[in-house]
């Protein structure tokens, strides 16, 4: 009994959006016009070729076009030669191209009128392929494989610029070896992820299908390059048969022991139509006498895939892609491609795709745009984060929360600040102290608090300086708890006037008068410090009542007065310079920060009436240490004592 084995059809398999949209344009020619042609098989599926040809639509060659016909150009595109060609024959062209084969064939134009070298990843002899060379205005190549591209790279001469490119169902898993090769030596080739969605969605699937099965069924034409692919990658993980109709199944499996399975696969090509895969699901269940335990309904499930969308609806995407130019690509569920433009990422124009999302991530969207007949719909990321944004933004106004954001740009009359997805206006009123520079700001993470949020208009204003404002609050109150006098800080020089520099200690200035700034004479304090300077001050008095707070920037181990008492003594002589005249005498500094007096009566043995007639500011003399007075800080000297005896000074 085979009643534990179980079939497991892929959601993805069969017709992606193009192929169904070329076999639709097909039977609807056929229904309004007569003598219809395709050029070459509208699809590899010999089925639908054949009942396309019971009804009167022949699959043709060039050469064989006549005039007067309508010819419908398949979904993989022709060489933009072959448009002028069926204009000269006089046929009516109808174009089933589809859109993301068209997408990459005007990328190569674009790139090639640039004088680039386009590399594409796939089978050379592709119908998809030769039209995409065929609007190349510059050298192409094509590479198969991971060993194509290196031998390409070995021949083609490093100063080159590089556009690489993929047939829309080229091996993901091959593709992304390709992409890492390229990473390591042309990192400066432009990469674009150029397989469509629908194919690495039913690869991936068929991945994981195959992981787990013990047999997979791959459905689709013998001639399909997606169907192949799908071959291949599942014949990694299990055995795996290509059948092209269910009719080939019991043949396919002949000797096939089947009695071991557990679970068996069923995927199918972009090409295999519903139909097909139905009687392969229904011959598997009836070979294996059971009924499947896991039914898949078919037509729900491409129903499932075909739901309308419409501008604004919200949506969840899978992230497939990022290209080079910052594009990003999306599988939404539906035979859709999706695709996020750099711009609508983020309103952060500092970040990176990749900083922002990644391949195999599940975002929230909004949608822009749709086009049903290319089967493109541009989404935006940034909306969703800006409304998310903006409930946050709210509610930090009415919390009074302080939030963080990147100042983005600076604009008339203030800043643009990055924040949860909203731009968050800052005036410079609110910005920045008065006479600060906004410019300085630019790119810079700041705090700030919302003022004001206009939900309607999605617009919130907000305020660095009151986040400022209210730190500073709480580092005064902070501060007057706990500060006392004695204590030693380290503060910022905020301003400086001729009495002495105020000190910001965080949240409150100090005031360091000038005799309080160093032990040695100070003429103006900005010969000592200047604004922003970090300085080591001690507090001498707080004044809680009015928040004033005395400082010092003495330091007890550079008094001058210490040092004078272990090194000078009275009756010590010492050489001293005046620097100052009184009428009483003259002021001479022994050391940086202690001066001594020399009377005038001191000066000489005789009498002396203009201590000017004497010395002069400037002069160094020798004197004698005659008193020290260390309470009052006074230091008496004399010339005098030094002077021989019988010293004949009218003689000198």
């Amino acid at each position: 009994m085979l009643t534990k084995c179980k079939i497991f059809v892929a959601k993805t398999a069969g017709f992606c959006f193009g192929v169904d949209r070329a076999v639709k344009i097909v039977y609807n020619e056929l229904d309004n016009r007569n003598d219809v042609v395709t050029l070459g098989p509208i699809i590899h599926n010999r089925s639908v070729v054949a009942d396309l040809e019971a009804k009167g639509c022949k699959a043709v060659s060039l050469d064989e076009v006549r005039g007067g016909q309508t010819v419908i150009i398949r979904s993989h595109g022709v060489p933009k030669e072959v448009y002028d060609k069926l204009e000269k024959l006089g046929a009516e062209t109808v174009d089933a191209t589809c859109p993301f084969v068209e997408r990459i064939q005007q990328k190569a134009l674009e790139k090639t009128k640039q004088g680039m070298t386009v590399l594409i990843a796939g089978d050379v002899t592709h119908p998809e392929v030769e039209g995409i060379r065929g609007y190349c205005q510059t050298e192409s190549y094509v590479f198969a494989d991971l060993g194509g591209l290196g031998e390409l790279l070995d021949r083609i001469p490093k100063e080159t610029k590089l556009c690489v490119l993929s047939q829309t169902t080229y091996n993901k898993l091959l593709w992304e070896q390709c992409r890492e090769l390229l990473d390591k030596r042309r990192p400066d080739a432009e990469v674009f992820d150029t397989i469509c969605n629908a194919t690495a969605q039913r690869q991936a699937e068929a991945q994981e299908l195959s992981s787990e099965a013990d047999l997979m069924i791959i459905a689709g034409g013998r001639n399909s390059s997606n169907t192949l692919k799908l071959v291949q990658l599942c014949s990694r993980n299990c055995r795996t048969v290509h059948v092209e109709t269910a009719a080939e199944l019991k043949e396919a499996l002949k000797g096939e022991d089947l009695t071991r399975a557990r679970s068996i696969g069923i995927s199918a090509g972009a090409s295999t139509p519903a139909y097909i895969i139905e009687e392969v699901q229904q011959a598997m269940s009836e070979m294996l006498n059971n009924v499947v335990e896991e039914e898949f309904n078919f037509a729900e499930e491409m129903e499932k895939t075909l739901k309308k969308i419409h501008k604004g609806m919200k949506v969840e995407g899978t992230v497939t892609g990022i290209d080079t130019n910052g594009e990003v690509s999306v599988y939404i569920g539906t035979k859709h491609t999706g695709y996020i433009k750099p711009e609508e990422l983020s309103d952060d124009p500092t970040k990176k795709p990749q900083d922002i999302v990644s391949v195999g991530d599940t975002i929230s969207l909004i949608v822009l745009q749709t086009s049903d007949e290319k089967g493109i719909v541009e989404l935006s990321k940034k909306r969703v984060d800006a409304a998310l944004g903006l409930e946050k933004i709210a509610a930090a106004e009415k919390e009074g929360t302080v939030l963080t954001g990147t100042v983005n740009a600076v604009v008339k009359g203030g800043l643009l600040v990055s924040s949860n997805g909203v731009r968050v206006f800052i005036p410079a009123s609110q910005a920045v102290p008065r006479g600060g520079n906004l410019e300085d700001m630019l790119k810079k993470e700041v705090q700030f608090k919302v003022i004001e949020v206009n939900e309607a208009r999605q617009k919130a204003v907000g305020s660095i300086r009151q986040v400022e404002r209210e730190a500073r609050e709480a580092a005064k109150a902070k501060f007057f708890e706990t500060a006392k006098p004695g204590d030693v800080i380290v503060g910022e020089v905020k301003s400086i006037t001729d009495y002495g520099v105020f000190v910001d200690l965080g949240g409150v200035d100090g005031l360091v008068r000038r005799m309080d700034l160093s032990w040695k004479r100070v003429k103006h304090p900005s010969d000592v410090v200047s604004v922003g300077d970090k300085l080591e001050v001690r507090i001498k008095d707080i004044d809680t009542e009015n928040g004033k707070v005395s400082l010092s920037a003495k330091k007890d181990s550079e008094n001058p007065w210490e040092v004078f008492k272990t090194n000078y003594e009275v009756g010590q002589t010492v050489k001293v310079k005046v620097v100052s005249l009184t009428s009483f005498g003259a002021f001479a500094q022994i050391i940086d920060g202690v001066d001594g007096l020399i009377h005038i009566s001191q000066l000489s043995d005789r009498r002396v009436e203009n201590v000017a007639d004497v010395l002069a500011v400037g002069d160094e003399v020798d004197v004698m240490i005659t008193d020290i007075d260390y309470d009052k800080k006074r230091i008496s000297l004399s010339i005098r004592q030094l002077l021989p005896e019988g010293y004949d000074e009218a003689e000198d």
